[in-house]
């Protein structure tokens, strides 16, 4: 049967089995703790191969009396993706059920975004809590395998900003590259190394009497002795010396072997056991050597035999270094040293069969679905034509899961001298503008496109050209030459034809709320040009029958956001309507939830408030549809409603609408879920929590501009304005307007501005005349036209809310039979007033004690000059106050 191929291999998450027949090591298990409670929260075990190092992490673990995550790296983990992508859920494998939910929520790795906005998010995660109930500890073992430097960085930012209940154990053959690793310098790490690690003479004779039920051998204490000196406690050494006495008749001779360095003793000693194994199991282990993880029917397929499940359950009472993988011993590998010899045991014997048996994983693997594996045995079996095959089936796949680095380095491996399909260069140039290596891609797109045009008109010439337009479209979206491609889509416009799906069909979108968020929506940059390319590709793609490709109704999506962001919402509409008759939207929700979102957004800037929550309830039953990720497309739906909400006045359902989403005021904002927070923000701004707000917009903004993410700055500065002006931070406000402006004239930005409504257009206003009253008061003619153009593009935005349904304002009231203005608590609380609310509705709404309330309530009666509840009710009768309600359930 068929096996389904999972984006993750189970394997590398276990934890190995403590086996019995095994020395405990019960002194550096308790040092590693003692060092944990000491404070240190970083644990490197450092040795050469063959000194027990998995085994005493496996050990530690088995012992720890915590939750332990664990994680074998490999050489393919130097794929960024591929490695952050486990890292992740080893960590969420050991947490507690509610940060389980929280780190899979923020962490979603994704090509394009910083590896420290993600590292953020899953630290974010984390439990910060010290005591021993959320304590846990991750393990990392093997991590000399990775020597990708973004890997090694990240997890050095990683390490220095870990929080206390996280503590990580890491083995590594050699000294560590990880740069800048400060816990070493400031004592909050340890290293196991190779002296410790040796076995000592005591344990070199619990090892002896382990194995001596077998061996029947009769040792002195100080042939012991000479052992263990003579081996320098190298437990593999050890083991197979051992090992080799099985079929030995007398003590004569032990120590002779045990000279030379430890490859020479390995390979000998390792010989010596070899040959004393049953022929069929000799040749069993030969030929299974190849792979790196082992199951009964994968050896079944290499050897040609039936008997694979008994020949493991032999390497097993043999204790032959075979370590399994799983809790039920289906999957298996040979220990490090153990294969490495093998196979090079096994070309010595017929570098054919070597190969051949390669070939057989490949095919095997590939079968059964597991592709990773079978492309790189069928490379390795020089299976080239076959490799590819598989390449290519893969392909999509991997390009979902942000696998670049893997995919250019199976690239890598076709030799120079096989003649790739022009079809696999443009996919291998395609990679190349997403792994960012524009100079490279324009320089393999010009040979290809040379390639191209010299082959004899035809049907598969235009479909060529029609991928070639693919991917130049691509990288004009990254590298701005929106010139070159409008010559080149002019030159080929009437040479296209229907092309690969891998291309057409590319979902650009499998996480942001938005699609101009992403790197096809040039991350919020708008301008005449990239409108003018997106309306002429969106031309070229339709003349040509792909009406319903992915690639075209992105595009779509990206200019109706375009459209609405620049207030020209007759416009955005008519491309939103052409997006929902398209056949694909039901299946993509990377396109159809930001069709939803932005349609709810026009109909209420266009006041038809029923009509945008009725589109908000359509974009949640199509969450709750997801087969995948429904939670996340459930939570921006929820946040876009929440901010309608407070648009509306409806202060009390804004707040119940965010609260499944977990993200409270104490919450670390994370640049994955900003839509989230953000709407968090601004139901503070409206219950006037001005100090919980602006320090969440101040680590947004940071993440945005790590991101260079434009649409997201705009919109964060022009929230951290309001806040500073309601607070009363007058020239901090009109800094930070100022600052808003400036990006949004750049991009000719107007719903940002006026989605905030009354209090917004007042601030411009302020700032208008403000700047009016310095240019008048100052004689510097230096900046007056940049100055001009500013002031000029405020003047229009203040014009454009004349035309927008009116949103309630915040500001303080100022009204002149009232002895002093009223206090954002004192407003909220009035508010409660008009609802009548008893005394205990209002505590448990504004979070406050009834007698708290009584105090409010008294200075309030005080400033509007009333003794009772009714008069003052009689007397605000007229203020506008904005609408709703907060009151709790």
């Amino acid at each position: 049967m068929r096996r389904t191929a999972s984006p993750l291999l189970k394997t590398k998450l276990f934890v190995p089995e403590s086996k019995s027949r095994l020395v405990q090591r019960e002194h550096l298990v308790n040092s590693i703790s003692e060092g944990f409670r000491q404070g240190k929260r970083l644990v490197a075990v450092v040795a050469p191969a063959g000194y027990g190092k998995s085994t005493l992490l496996a050990q530690w673990a088995h012992h720890a009396g915590m939750p332990s995550a664990w994680l074998s790296v490999d050489a393919r983990d130097n794929d960024p993706a591929r490695f952050w992508r486990y890292f992740a859920a080893s960590i969420a494998s050991a947490l507690p059920e509610q940060h389980r939910r929280q780190l899979e929520t923020n962490c979603q790795w994704e090509a394009g975004v910083s590896i420290y906005t993600f590292l953020d998010a899953l630290i974010s995660g984390l439990p910060e809590e010290t005591d021993q109930k959320h304590a846990f500890a991750l393990l990392l073992d093997d991590l000399h395998e990775i020597t990708e430097r973004s890997i090694l960085d990240g997890l050095s930012y990683l390490f220095d900003y870990i929080p206390d209940s996280m503590h990580v154990i890491l083995s590594s053959r050699s000294e560590l590259m990880i740069p800048g690793i400060k816990r070493l310098a400031n004592g909050e790490a340890m290293v196991v190394g190779l002296s410790q690690l040796q076995f000592t003479a005591s344990e070199t004779e619990s090892l002896f009497h382990l194995v001596n039920g077998e061996l029947q051998l009769e040792w002195t204490s100080s042939q012991l002795d000479e052992l263990q000196q003579k081996t320098e406690g190298w437990i593999t050494g050890l083991q197979l010396h051992l090992l080799s006495l099985s079929r030995r008749t007398s003590n004569e001779n032990l120590m002779s072997p045990l000279s030379g360095g430890e490859t020479f003793i390995s390979d000998y000693l390792f010989q010596e056991v070899l040959h004393s194994l049953p022929d069929g199991l000799h040749d069993f282990l030969l030929r299974t050597s190849v792979l790196s993880r082992i199951d009964a029917s994968a050896c079944n397929a290499l050897t040609g035999r039936r008997d694979g499940r008994q020949q493991l359950n032999e390497l097993q009472r043999l204790n032959l270094f075979l370590i399994p993988l799983d809790g039920t011993r289906t999957w298996f590998r040979y220990h490090h040293l153990f294969a490495q010899f093998l196979q090079g045991q096994l070309r010595r014997r017929n570098e054919e069969e070597y190969a051949a048996m390669h070939r057989a994983a490949g095919l095997y693997f590939s079968k059964n679905g597991l592709m990773e594996d079978a492309i790189d045995h069928l490379f390795e079996a020089n299976e080239n034509a076959l490799a590819i095959q598989a390449l290519e089936q893969h392909l999509p796949l991997a390009l979902r899961q942000g696998d670049l680095s893997t995919l250019m380095n199976w690239y890598r491996k076709i030799p120079d001298t096989y003649s790739m399909t022009l079809e696999l260069s443009l996919l291998h140039s395609f990679l190349l503008v997403l792994a960012g290596d524009l100079e490279r891609s324009e320089r393999v797109l010009e040979r290809l496109e040379e390639e191209i045009d010299g082959l004899s008109p035809s049907n598969h010439q235009d479909q060529l050209r029609s991928s070639l337009l693919f991917v130049r479209s691509n990288l004009v979206f990254l590298n701005g030459d929106f010139s070159g491609w409008l010559a080149f889509s002019e030159k080929i416009r009437n040479h296209l034809a229907p092309d690969n799906p891998v291309f057409y069909q590319f979902d650009y979108n499998r996480q942001e709320p938005y699609v101009r968020r992403t790197s096809l929506g040039m991350k919020g940059m708008l301008s005449e040009e990239t409108e003018k390319v997106g309306k002429l590709f969106i031309g070229v793609l339709e003349g040509h029958g792909w009406k319903s490709s992915l690639l075209n109704l992105y595009v779509k999506q990206c200019l109706a956001e375009g459209y609405y962001e620049w207030n020209r919402l007759a416009d955005s509409r008519e491309l939103l309507m052409q997006l929902r008759n398209s056949d694909r939207l039901q299946g993509t929700p990377g396109l159809l939830i930001p069709v939803l979102l932005t349609e709810a957004r026009l109909h209420a800037a266009e006041g038809k408030s029923a009509l945008a929550y009725h589109t908000l309830d359509e974009a949640a039953e199509a969450a709750a549809a997801c087969i995948h990720d429904g939670r996340r497309w459930d939570h921006y739906v929820r946040a876009v409603r929440s901010n309608l909400y407070l648009r509306d006045g409806r202060l009390g359902e804004a707040k119940k609408e965010l609260a499944p989403l977990h993200s409270g005021s104490g919450s670390k904002p994370v640049y994955r879920r900003e839509t989230e927070f953000l709407a968090l923000v601004r139901l503070l701004w409206r219950q006037r929590k001005e100090a919980e707000a602006l320090p969440m917009l101040e680590l947004l903004k940071l993440q945005a501009e790590r991101e260079q993410q434009i649409a997201s700055l705009v919109e964060i500065i022009c929230l951290q304005a309001l806040l500073e002006a309601q607070r009363g931070q007058r020239l901090l406000s009109l800094r930070l307007i100022e600052e808003a402006l400036v990006l949004g004239k750049n991009n000719g930005y107007r719903r940002t501005f006026m989605d905030e409504g009354t209090d917004m257009r007042r601030l411009l206003k302020t700032y208008l005349a403000d700047r009016y009253n310095m240019r008048a008061s100052s004689d510097s003619d230096q900046g007056i036209s940049q100055q001009e153009a500013l002031l000029e593009y405020v003047e229009k935005l203040i014009h454009d809310f004349s035309d927008t349904p009116d949103i309630p304002a915040l500001q303080n009231l100022s009204v002149p039979d009232l002895l002093e203005p009223l206090s954002g608590k004192e407003l909220l609380l009035l508010e409660q007033l008009r609802l009548g609310a008893t005394n205990k509705q209002m505590a448990a709404a504004l979070g406050l004690s009834e007698g708290t309330i009584r105090v409010y309530l008294s200075r309030l009666y005080e400033k509007l000059g009333v003794s009772t509840r009714t008069q003052a009710l009689v007397k605000t009768q007229s203020l506008p106050l904005p609408g709703g309600s907060i009151l709790s359930d």
